[in-house]
């Protein structure tokens, strides 16, 4: 499943998802924008994990002032794509 988020509050603008539907394994993420040591290294790591864990992990992490992160955008798009699965 290909799913596309707008991120809100961050430096990122976007993220492209690709998740395996019938394990909810994140296969790909890509990030426009934002900052790009940080946003591969984010992608590196949860590349091959459950969608489940990412979420439980990333959820509520904040950007120095901010309400919200990169981390934590991810987690918000990723808990979308599983409410459409």
């Amino acid at each position: 499943m290909q799913y596309h988020y707008e991120t809100k509050g961050t430096c990122s603008r976007a993220i492209d998802i690709d998740l395996d539907e019938a394990t909810g394994t994140i296969r790909s993420v890509r990030f426009t924008g934002g900052c790009n040591g940080n946003t591969k290294g984010l992608t590196a790591l949860v590349e091959g994990q459950k969608a489940t864990d990412v979420i439980a992990r990333l959820q509520g992490i904040r950007c120095g002032m901010r309400p919200t992160s990169c981390p934590d955008q991810l987690a918000e798009a990723l808990t979308e794509a599983l409410e459409q699965l």
